[in-house]
């Protein structure tokens, strides 16, 4: 019966990790630069 190769596990874990804690980054800062997009439509048609 062949071996387990654990750090292969282990280094998939950890790009996975690595991964989806860049999207959530990435998606933070989206956000915090666009906060324009969360204003009132309806207040702005009244505006005009």
């Amino acid at each position: 019966m062949a071996k387990q190769n654990y750090s292969f596990e282990k280094r998939q874990k950890e790009i996975a990790k690595k991964k989806k804690k860049e999207e959530k980054r990435l998606k933070k800062s989206a956000v915090e630069e666009n906060p324009s997009q969360d204003v009132d439509p309806i207040a702005e048609t009244e505006a005009e």
